[in-house]
C-alpha cells in the first residue's frame, strides 16, 4: 500500500478539503472497471443502515438492499462529478462517496477493515468491500442513473470541453467565481482543492464576482479545469494526510504532489515562491497567490 505524499510545510487538517473529487472517484471507477466487468454479484451483506439508507431506517433496510443486489451482471462502470456507478443488466448501482467513502477490492480471506458497512461478493472470489468513518456516503441501485443525477450540471472536464457554454454560463453568475465553480449544478465534480488550482493557473482570484471575469480569461477557466482535472487522474488523485481517500486496492494518489497553492500557506506558492493566502469564500476556505492572481 502505498502512503500519502508528504504534505506541504504548514498543511492543516483543520483545512482539508472535503474529498473525494471528481479525479479521485474516476480514479476508483477505473478500478474497478478493470477488475469487476462481467462479473456477477452472489452475495451481498450490508451491516450499515446508513449506508443503505434509500431502502429505509429500520432492520429491513439491509435485507432490501442485500435482495436487491445479487444477482446482478456487472455489464460496465460509469461517472459524473463525484458519483459513480456499476452498469448491471438491471440498472445500475450507485456509490457516493462523500466525504469519507472507499471502495476497495479485496479477496475472501481478506480481514475486514473497521467501518466496513457494505460486503458484496462476486462470483470470482472478490468483494467489493464499502468502508466509510463518516457514514455520509451510500450505496443503492436505481433503474436509470441519469434520472438519479438530474439535480447535477454535466460533468465538469465535458462541460469546460463546451468552452462557449462553459464561458457563458460562467459570465452571467455574480457569486464568487469560487463559489460557481463549486456549484455541483454548474458542472459536477470540482471541490475545494482543484478549484483553488484551477483558478490559481487561469490567474484569477477566487473572491471575484463571476461576473467581472473577462472572456479570455473564463476560457483560461475552461482550459485549466480540463488539465488540471486530467491531471489528477492522471497521477491517481490527490491523498491528503487523513489518508481517507485511497485506490481500489488501497493505493494514495500522488496528485497532491503537484499543488500550486491548496493548503501551501507555509510553503508559499508553487509557481512563482510568493506568500499563499487562505481566506473564506462563499463558507469554504480558498487559497491563493497575490502576485500569479488577480
Amino acid at each position: 500500500m502505498r502512503p500519502p505524499p508528504s504534505p506541504s510545510p504548514g498543511w492543516s487538517k483543520r483545512w482539508s478539503a472535503p474529498l473525494p473529487e471528481g479525479p479521485e472517484v474516476e480514479t476508483v471507477r477505473r478500478g474497478l472497471h478493470d477488475r469487476v466487468v462481467g462479473r456477477v454479484i452472489v452475495a451481498s451483506h450490508a451491516t450499515g443502515r446508513r449506508s443503505v439508507r434509500r431502502y429505509g431506517d429500520g432492520p429491513g433496510a439491509l435485507l432490501a438492499f442485500d435482495d436487491d443486489v445479487q444477482g446482478l451482471r456487472i455489464t460496465g462502470t460509469g461517472r459524473r462529478g463525484k458519483y459513480l456507478w456499476l452498469t448491471t443488466d438491471r440498472g445500475a448501482l450507485m456509490v457516493h462517496l462523500r466525504m469519507s467513502g472507499q471502495v476497495l477490492l479485496h479477496r475472501l480471506a481478506d480481514a475486514l477493515a473497521p467501518h466496513t458497512h457494505v460486503v458484496l461478493g462476486l462470483d470470482d472470489g472478490t468483494q467489493i468491500r464499502f468502508v466509510d468513518p463518516r457514514t455520509f456516503g451510500e450505496m443503492w441501485r436505481t433503474d436509470d442513473p441519469d434520472v438519479e443525477l438530474g439535480h447535477i450540471g454535466p460533468d465538469a472536464s465535458s462541460g469546460a470541453a463546451d468552452e462557449k457554454w462553459f464561458v457563458d454560463r460562467l459570465r452571467q453568475r455574480r457569486s464568487p467565481v469560487k463559489a460557481v465553480l463549486l456549484d455541483q449544478r454548474f458542472v459536477a465534480g470540482i471541490g475545494n482543492i482543484y478549484s483553488d488550482e484551477i483558478l490559481h493557473l487561469a490567474g484569477v482570484r477566487p473572491g471575484r464576482r463571476a461576473d467581472s471575469v473577462s472572456r479570455p480569461q473564463c476560457r483560461l477557466i475552461a482550459r485549466f479545469t480540463i488539465e488540471v482535472l486530467d491531471s489528477a487522474i492522471a497521477n491517481g488523485g490527490s491523498s491528503l494526510r487523513d489518508g481517507q481517500y485511497v485506490d481500489v486496492d488501497g493505493n494514495a494518489g500522488n496528485a497532491a504532489a503537484s499543488h500550486r497553492v491548496y493548503a501551501r500557506v507555509a510553503a508559499g506558492c508553487g509557481t512563482c515562491g510568493g506568500p499563499v493566502t487562505r481566506t473564506v469564500v462563499g463558507g469554504r476556505s480558498a487559497h491563493w497567490c497575490a502576485r500569479c492572481q488577480r
